[in-house]
């Protein structure tokens, strides 16, 4: 017996995903036609495609079948000006995203900390996705004193960019004053909102955005499916 051979099968599909044979989106075939198809038993078969979830070649969506979920790693640069579309754009990437909704809520003692306002001063929390080529990639929660954007997320729904809501408060620039980055495993609704394994793990991003004299606007924790972005910093970038 071939205690090994899930591991052949993990490769060879793999390598047909990286290939262009499996194309992104594509259906896998199903179990029974796997084991035909590799001349191996149904816990080899099914430990090869659980592995290739895991590491986010594959989706697994319950009653529908298993997905081809590949593709290029996005390289996310965090600068002093740090922008979805900017870092994405350029490489040919559609950039589109969603509200999930929002609150007004009293600001913890580390949101009143980076914001720069009382604790339990009133703050709105939204709640956002955001996609690359139709593929969720995050899930972010971003904190506004609310005494001064208190109609943020609304116009943030409505003009479709961060950058147009700043404008429309009379903000034409802003920068990246602190970014934090920390792994960990997916929880909760994360694994059904990204599309991934419940297995894979996550990347998580603190960061702080500030006007240019070092005044805080906005406190960001993101969610990032580690599969599908690695990160550069350039923190010396001058526009």
């Amino acid at each position: 017996m071939n205690r090994d051979r899930w591991r052949e099968i993990r490769a060879l599909i793999e390598q047909d995903i990286m290939d262009g044979v499996m194309e992104p989106g594509a259906k896998l075939p199903t179990e029974p036609e796997l084991i035909q198809l590799y001349n191996a038993g149904r816990h080899t078969v099914r430990r090869a495609v659980t592995e290739l979830a895991k590491a986010g070649y594959l989706s697994v969506e319950q009653g529908r079948g298993t997905f081809v979920q590949a593709r290029p790693m996005i390289d996310y640069a965090i600068g002093r000006r740090t922008r979805l579309r900017r870092n994405l754009d350029p490489k040919g990437i559609d950039v589109s995203g969603e509200t999930l909704g929002y609150d007004l809520v009293p600001a913890s003692p580390r949101v009143a900390r980076l914001l720069g306002v009382a604790e339990g001063a009133e703050v709105v929390a939204t709640r956002r996705r955001s996609m690359a080529d139709g593929v969720p990639v995050n899930i972010g929660l971003i904190y506004h004193d609310a005494a001064r954007f208190s109609e943020f997320a609304i116009r943030r729904r409505a003009m479709g960019s961060t950058t147009a809501v700043y404008e429309s408060y009379g903000i034409t620039d802003y920068l990246r004053g602190q970014t934090q980055i920390h792994a960990r495993p997916a929880r909760g609704e994360e694994p059904r909102q990204l599309h991934q394994h419940a297995d894979m793990p996550v990347l998580v991003v603190r960061a702080v955005d500030t006007l240019l004299d070092g005044t805080p606007i906005a406190h960001s924790e993101v969610i990032w499916s580690a599969a599908r972005v690695k990160f550069s910093f350039n923190l010396d970038e001058d526009d």
